[in-house]
């Protein structure tokens, strides 16, 4: 047995493959240990505070649900407006939803500071709040991308072989692929938009407290949704041969980001400079805290010119959107401006503290850093998206655009033929 065991290890090879594995595993095993440690401690250990309840896990559960919005936008696009050449785009988009629900999922849980009372929002219904809506959306839309996503699983070769009944039944629910996209819809389009309003309806917290906040929830999440799986699709294709892609199709839909780029940005500079028309306590500090204090390299850099302006030239410019290399940069730029909205919106309310005691209210301001058991959990929780896709690329085929290849081919055949003919 010994020898067998000797054997084995001896035959196993280190790749490129194992080496990542081995990576994300190490990161996996220190956030399990770290999250232990916060369940078993609690909240103290870690940064948070009652000024700031809300950091590093929000914003990566914020991101997360955000970059998933591809899945609803592509699926629309593919079933309710029968855009059926992006299918498989939209394939991996539902996918790469999937796994950021849950990784929402894992930071709520590792921020609500009692895991063990999760289940209460589902029993005890609070209908006057947001974020009861929210969490009911979310528990429902995830229940939709699982059915949504079972025909992809059925595509794994081990799940074919032993259980081939179970395959065939889970790949049959491809056909009711329309219906759950209109569910789809209504409930990510619905819990997009309640987040921001969940920020927009704290009267307390005045930079917030703006209509707008929705909108620019869902906006972002769309366009950031969209270029995390085009980015995604494209860095898969480069690295392995499992992933499968079109670039034509890639590049229209990157035309698409473009064009809607230009709107974020109308909004997002309406949203941000609209509020210097007066002074008003709270919401005026916000703005300088946000425009020229600790958090303007990240708007004027991570959001406005590196996360739009920059991606969205690229984009609209022909050639520098037909070469892979610059595409990928602008789709990836666009990803990291949707965290770093996420992160200035998150956090800049939170920072300053208002006193409404009689007389003129005062801003007084406050700080705040992730500790390391923050940073040790929330790479933890990267660490299993990005475990999960790999898997996905290798295993499920997430990254195929073969079929549209065909389709395009076929296309091309049929007018080629009726060119003939007349």
């Amino acid at each position: 047995m010994l020898k067998n065991l000797k054997t084995k290890l001896s035959s196993l090879k280190i790749t490129p493959w194992t080496m990542w594995l081995g990576f994300l595993g190490l990161l996996l095993v220190a956030a399990l240990i770290g999250g232990i440690a916060v369940f078993w401690n609690g909240l103290w250990i870690t940064n948070l505070t009652d000024l700031v309840p809300w950091g590093l896990w929000i914003t990566i559960d914020l991101s997360s649900i955000a970059l998933s919005a591809g899945a609803f936008t592509l699926c629309a696009a593919v079933y309710l407006i029968g855009l059926r050449r992006y299918q498989p785009i939209a394939r991996t988009a539902t996918f790469v939803g999937l796994i950021g629900y849950t990784m929402a999922m894992l930071s709520l849980l590792l921020d609500i500071g009692r895991p063990d009372r999760f289940w209460h929002a589902l029993v005890y219904w609070n209908e006057h709040s947001l974020l009861w809506e929210v969490t009911m959306c979310v528990v429902l839309y995830l229940t939709v991308l699982v059915f949504e996503s079972m025909p992809i699983f059925a595509g794994f070769d081990w799940l074919k072989k032993r259980r081939p009944k179970l395959a065939a039944w889970m790949s049959h629910l491809h056909h009711y692929a329309p219906y759950l996209a209109i569910a789809g819809l209504f409930l990510s389009m619905l819990h997009q938009s309640s987040l921001g309003a969940t920020y927009g309806v704290i009267k307390a917290r005045p930079f917030w407290f703006k209509p707008e906040m929705s909108v620019l929830f869902m906006y972002s999440a769309i366009v950031g949704g969209i270029s995390l799986t085009l980015f995604a699709s494209m860095l898969s294709a480069r690295l392995t041969s499992k992933a499968r892609i079109n670039d034509g199709l890639i590049e229209r839909v990157s035309y698409f980001v473009a064009w809607a780029l230009v709107g974020y940005l109308y909004f997002r500079f309406w949203d941000t400079l609209a509020q210097n028309y007066t002074y008003q306590p709270g919401r005026t500090e916000g703005l300088q805290l946000v425009t020229s204090g600790p958090l303007a390299f990240n708007f004027w850099f991570g959001e406005i010119l590196l996360g739009t302006l920059v991606p969205m030239i690229l984009l609209l410019t022909h050639a520098t959107r037909r070469h892979p290399f610059w595409r990928m940069v602008a789709l990836g730029l666009v990803v990291g401006g949707v965290v770093a909205y996420r992160w200035d919106t998150n956090i800049s309310g939170l920072l300053m503290v208002i006193s409404y005691l009689p007389g003129q209210p005062t801003v007084a301001y406050t700080s705040y850093r992730p500790s390391l058991i923050e940073f040790i959990t929330g790479a933890g929780v990267i660490a299993y998206g990005l475990l999960a896709f790999s898997l996905g690329v290798k295993y499920l085929r997430v990254v195929d655009h073969r079929y549209a290849e065909e389709e395009e081919t076929e296309k091309v055949a049929v007018k080629s033929v009726e060119h003939v003919v007349a």
